[in-house]
């Protein structure tokens, strides 16, 4: 497990498949699949098979994706924050979801900058995008907070979102 950096308050390291479990609470709230999708993860083999083909490839195609958010005090994991190449965009972006009972509470924003920084520093990216749901307040108040500009919508998988730019 590679640790990406460390803020205040969290703890961000690359994803392992002993995250499974993780990932399945996170990845069915109801909140995670109103604001970014249901991802059909059910069963810790569904899991560890969105690790391996999503997160842990990532890792290995271009040096960076999704990562596991804990808290530095008690290592309890509280969300995922990471920068992901997608297809559909031109640069890649941060992606970020935290569990509802840690949000409201500074660490997406948090993380978002912990994780904005070691892209630039470390993996040279000038440029990192943000795809979010016009409804989703949150995200869009924490994207402008760390530095994004909103550059206009985009039609992603069928369904219209802000995009956002950030620039090093």
């Amino acid at each position: 497990m590679k640790l990406v950096c460390k803020t205040e308050r969290l703890v961000i390291r690359q994803l392992t498949l002993k995250d499974a479990g993780f990932v399945i609470r996170l990845y069915n709230h109801e909140s995670f699949i109103r604001n970014i999708a249901d991802k059909n993860i059910r069963t810790i083999e569904d899991a560890e098979d969105y690790l391996t083909n999503g997160p842990l490839a990532s890792y290995e195609t271009y040096g960076f994706g999704l990562n596991l958010v804990s808290l530095r005090k008690s290592g309890t994991p509280v969300g995922i924050c990471g920068v992901l190449k997608r297809p559909e965009l031109d640069s890649p972006d941060l992606g970020y979801a935290f569990l509802p009972e840690y949000c409201n509470q500074g660490y997406a924003t948090e993380a978002s900058i912990g994780v904005l920084q070691h892209a630039v520093k470390t993996l040279s990216l000038d440029t990192v995008l943000a795809v979010t749901f016009p409804s989703n307040k949150g995200s869009n108040r924490v994207l402008t907070k760390v530095g994004f500009e909103l550059k206009g919508t985009i039609e992603l998988y069928g369904l219209e979102n802000n995009l956002y730019e950030y620039r090093a």
